[in-house]
């Protein structure tokens, strides 16, 4: 079987968020060890896997997303990752729907080249700061945090400004002690740039992963919270620290649109079969 990186939210090889594709050659997933030995080797924020559904279900294709550690309940950049792969190899067409641990997740390619994804929208509680948090932001300061419910399990954390989120050396350590999949560390775009409205940043040390560079599923809890502060349902994202990326988003009530590009930089066979 074949084994893919695709570069997520983005137009060009090397930037957003690479992950692991891997299409298995049969009607069922491999064992969870094997898919998590391979996801451990491809060393991806996420390696996806995905097999094809009988017809006529509520789904079209199954899917899964392994980090290096473990096994994730939701995640966008490799839902994205995968549709690409099965457009550009003649696999699916249109909207395909994936049968997830999230529900049925839906993706349709666009005529210009993007793909909407469609999720649902997180949860927004108000919570003290824990002092995790704290001393994993090294201080910065943080102007609320929110609990984004338990399909999502991150912290978002408003900070004062996008230099404040610019500037971010994040204690590692600390931060996976906090419980949960991890942290959103967001402010609102400095207005000398009109090309995005929102800056973020996300950690999950928890699950494997110090940095992501381009979250899809975090944007299910930024969409509504940006939304609501801006004015506008419809808003841009630059997400990353070295690595960035951009993500356009539109809020729909209970379910939040992911749009975005993606691009195939590694092509290759997967010798190691389960």
């Amino acid at each position: 079987m074949r084994i893919r990186i695709v570069d997520a939210f983005s137009t060009r090889p090397f930037t957003g968020n690479p992950a692991g594709v891997v299409l298995p050659d049969s009607d069922d997933f491999p064992s969870r060890y094997w898919m998590q030995d391979v996801a451990r080797e491809a060393n991806q924020s996420e390696t996806a896997f995905a097999h094809p559904l009988p017809p006529g279900g509520e789904a079209d294709w199954a899917l899964k997303w392994f980090t290096p550690t473990t096994e994730v309940t939701m995640c966008g950049h490799a839902t994205l990752a995968t549709a690409h792969v099965l457009h550009t190899t003649g696999a699916a067409t249109g909207t395909v729907r994936f049968a997830t641990r999230s529900g049925v997740l839906t993706t349709t390619a666009n005529d210009d080249a993007t793909f909407t994804l469609d999720f649902p929208t997180a949860p927004l509680t108000p919570v003290k700061v824990p002092l995790s948090v704290t001393r994993g932001l090294g201080g910065a300061p943080i102007r609320g945090a929110y609990e984004t419910g338990p399909q999502l399990g991150d912290l978002l954390v408003e900070l004062a400004d996008e230099e404040a989120v610019d500037c971010l050396s994040p204690n590692f350590a600390a931060l996976a002690g906090h419980d949960g999949r991890g942290v959103i560390a967001t402010a609102r775009a400095d207005t000398t740039d009109c090309s995005y409205d929102v800056r973020a940043r996300c950690f999950f040390p928890h699950v494997g992963i110090n940095e992501d560079p381009v979250t899809g599923s975090a944007h299910t809890a930024l969409a509504p919270f940006w939304a609501a502060r801006i004015g506008r349902d419809s808003l841009t994202s630059l997400q990353g620290g070295a690595r960035t990326g951009l993500i356009h988003t539109q809020l729909r009530g209970d379910r939040t649109l992911l749009i975005g590009s993606a691009v195939t930089v590694i092509d290759g066979e997967l010798l190691a079969t389960p």
